[in-house]
């Protein structure tokens, strides 16, 4: 069990989403970085799907009521166990009693708590990624009692420990394709939305990302069509929205833009004021 001392700015139980429900209108949702889930998952010898607990910001606290393996992954802000600096991207003890802290930001945006053996929670449509009007809870509150798997075999601690690329997390290159309604910008639009650089603007969430910069929208909206997490689309005022992990399933403004996965991972490493561009593979 894991006590929720201080659940920070925005923290929820997620793993990779629940595919296959777009039909009735449920969004995939999951984790917003599945590269850095992955790892963490990996290194503990838990199934890549396992849940895990997102935290954006960091500015948390968790406490221990028995002594597990866990291993943090995606953004550093400087975690701490009892006080003490602990690493990241590497299997760690805690002990009955202790508590897991966060403080200065060094890198990223949302750090990901694997759990030896993963979270007992609810499963909702193939699913246990919190999402409101899905799940009974939406983000994890102060006070909530998290429940772990029993494991039925000793794991041995692996001694790895993966050294993360930098470039997951200052990359401005985000690498996507042509969306839908590409070819419906002239020439010049064209190439000015691959030659510019955005910033993200304060509205940035699990829904999307809002960029600044306005790009000139000359496109008629389209007949509400499927749009995926990564789908840039084009609002009539011309600002780009790029969709997230909890983004609805339709939309109606122009497609331009598809974001690969790993894009879609780093971009979940980045805030407000962060500068991207894009990139036509």
């Amino acid at each position: 069990m894991i006590t929720v001392l201080n659940s920070g700015i925005y923290s929820s139980i997620q793993d990779l989403g629940r595919s296959g429900f777009a039909h009735i209108g449920v969004p995939v949702s999951g984790v917003m970085d599945s590269y850095a889930t992955k790892i963490g998952n990996q290194l503990l010898h838990n199934s890549l799907e396992e849940a895990v607990i997102e935290i954006t910001f960091g500015g948390c606290k968790f406490l221990f009521e028995k002594g597990l393996q866990i291993c943090l992954t995606g953004a550093n802000f400087t975690p701490t166990i009892d006080g003490e600096k602990v690493s990241m991207n590497s299997v760690l003890d805690v002990k009955k009693g202790s508590v897991l802290s966060f403080g200065k930001k060094i890198f990223g945006v949302r750090t990901y708590l694997s759990i030896l053996g993963g979270i007992s929670s609810e499963v909702v449509l193939n699913s246990k990624s919190f999402y409101k009007g899905i799940t009974t809870s939406f983000v994890l509150k102060k006070g909530d009692q998290i429940k772990i798997n029993s494991t039925t075999s000793e794991n041995k601690k692996t001694l790895s420990k993966i050294k993360i690329e930098e470039h997951n997390f200052t990359a401005k290159c985000i690498n996507c394709c042509k969306g839908p309604e590409f070819e419906l910008l002239s020439k010049t639009e064209q190439e000015l939305l691959i030659e510019t650089q955005f910033t993200i603007s304060n509205d940035n969430n699990r829904v999307g990302y809002r960029l600044k910069e306005v790009f000139k929208n000359q496109l008629k909206p389209i007949l509400t069509s499927g749009v995926l997490p990564g789908t840039v689309q084009l609002t009539p005022s011309g600002e780009l929205i790029i969709l997230m992990r909890d983004c609805q399933v339709t939309g109606g403004y122009p497609r331009v833009l598809q974001l690969t996965e790993e894009a879609i991972n780093i971009l979940a490493q980045k805030t407000t004021k962060d500068k991207i561009q894009f990139e036509l593979k």
